[in-house]
């Protein structure tokens, strides 16, 4: 077995696993946890690709590079959005979980500000 082959397996099961933390895990921290596991397999998978058809005799050609560099920003910008959006709803709401009820804010117990 070949390490291009070897990286391609692996970065197919980083999207797998990925994807199983993104079904299975309740919590929006994993989730995006999940979300950039499965980020990281199609980069590697993606600069396999492109480096078996450099290998193979076609042109070099730095265009993949540029996408999966692109790529990573990208992922980290959603990232960064991602967990302060999850720090948001934890302040508003207390928990940093989904209510399954999907149930708004509970009311105040204190008396109203007026």
């Amino acid at each position: 077995m070949s390490s291009a082959t070897l990286a391609g397996l692996v970065g197919a099961a980083l999207v797998g696993l990925g994807l199983y933390g993104v079904i299975a895990d309740p919590q929006p921290l994993r989730k995006i946890l999940a979300f950039n596991l499965i980020g990281s397999g199609v980069f590697l998978v993606f600069g396999i690709v492109a480096r078996k058809g450099a290998a193979a005799g076609l042109s070099a050609d730095p265009v993949p590079q540029a996408m999966v560099i692109t790529g990573i920003v990208v992922a980290f910008a959603a990232s960064a959005l991602a967990v302060a959006l999850t720090l948001r709803l934890f302040e508003e709401t207390g928990r940093a979980t989904l209510r399954p009820d999907g149930g708004t804010k509970p009311p105040d117990d204190g008396a109203s500000a007026e």
